[in-house]
């Protein structure tokens, strides 16, 4: 009798091992997205397509190509004069969205790709343009763009080289005249570079914002973005 109970036992327990291996269920791995190619408007470039609303705004189609896994985009557009950027939620199988914005004035875009239940994102390149205003002969260049030192770097004092990157698409640029000081609102000017870089002395234990004002050669203006760096 004992021996049956034991085989018993041991039936039972072998079962109990087998419904808990069969039960294990393996994680579901999700795709990563992958980023889109931009097709329009067109990097650095004067955007001349679209509906005219009115004087003051256009309507553009922004375009891009389908990527890889990709169940649903965001795409951003930031007009670069007032740093106001806005979101557009984009339907499902859907690779354009019809947006109003400013005419007259220059702007970066950029597509953000979601996959489903993956919380990880990722950007595709970031792209500038000029909406087409009234007509005119020249355009005010893009905002600068900084190099080095990136936004929250530290340096070393002493002398320090401040660059950064410009463009226009009349290729008119002339001058920079660069802004920096302790306050967060940078107004004292430490000189005018023809190229896209100045040298410049800073103190130690100190936080520095600078940003750079463009001039084409009409005297069209553009002020970049406020840039900052802290001296060790």
């Amino acid at each position: 009798m004992r021996l049956v109970k034991k085989i018993i036992l041991l039936v039972v327990i072998s079962l109990g091992v087998s419904c808990s291996e069969d039960d294990v269920v393996a994680p579901v791995v999700l795709p990563d997205a992958t980023p889109v190619s931009l097709n329009f408007p067109v990097n650095n470039t004067e955007c001349n397509e679209g509906i005219f609303i009115s004087d003051t705004h256009s309507q553009v189609v922004f375009k891009w190509d389908e990527g890889v896994n990709n169940d649903s985009y965001v795409m951003y557009v930031m007009n670069l004069e007032s740093g106001n950027l806005l979101p557009y939620k984009v339907p499902l199988n859907t690779h354009e969205i019809a947006v109003t914005i400013l005419r007259g004035a220059p702007y970066s875009w950029w597509v953000e790709s979601i996959v489903s239940g993956n919380p990880v994102t990722t950007k595709s390149e970031v792209w500038k343009f000029y909406n087409a205003g009234l007509p005119k002969e020249s355009h005010p260049p893009f905002p600068a763009e900084v190099v080095s030192p990136v936004m929250g770097a530290s340096v070393e004092s002493g002398n320090t080289s401040l660059r950064w990157e410009g463009s226009d698409i009349d290729n008119d640029i002339v001058s920079y005249t660069v802004l920096l000081d302790t306050s967060e609102t940078p107004t004292k000017s430490v000189g005018t570079a023809t190229t896209n870089s100045i040298n410049v002395e800073v103190s130690s234990d100190t936080i520095y914002y600078w940003s750079v004002i463009s001039v084409d050669s009409v005297g069209n203006e553009s002020i970049s973005q406020i840039f900052q760096f802290k001296v060790n």
